[in-house]
């Protein structure tokens, strides 16, 4: 059985997340350099069946475009050429960050590992595959 794969993607760094063969839980898997991504999941696509790439998309609460949403498509449009059999979806992104920061809190983390921005991101990533999970698995 396939995976499903999250990407929470920023301009130094991206989270990551699957689920397991089953798609019943999502976790998180790392966080790598953005410019290193493709060359990282050419590797984990070659190790691990992965049936859909769910990335989040950046939006304000009204609805329009962030900072980084031209940053998002870009990378996007490079997933596609990349793996263009590879089913993918945007799924609303507003808020994960602040989820991941509250979630760490609740883990009992100490400050020094709640500032850790890739800890952050790949919480993030779980957490938008989680709900993708919960609205359509």
């Amino acid at each position: 059985m396939a995976r499903l794969l999250c990407i929470d993607y920023g301009l130094k760094r991206t989270g990551i997340a699957v689920t397991d063969p089953f798609k019943i839980i999502a976790t998180g898997l790392t966080t790598v350099e953005s410019k290193q991504l493709i060359p990282f999941l050419k590797d984990y696509f070659a190790k691990e069946p992965v049936e859909k790439i769910i990335i989040g998309m950046p939006k304000n609460w009204d609805d329009t475009d962030t900072h980084a949403t031209p940053l998002v498509q870009k990378a996007i449009k490079e997933l596609k050429k990349q793996f263009p059999q590879m089913p993918l979806e945007t799924v609303d992104e507003r808020y994960t960050s602040k989820m991941a920061k509250d979630a760490m809190l609740e883990m009992g983390l100490k400050k020094m590992q709640r500032r850790n921005k890739a800890l952050v991101d790949e919480i993030a990533a779980t957490i938008m595959l989680q709900e993708y999970l919960a609205k359509w698995g």
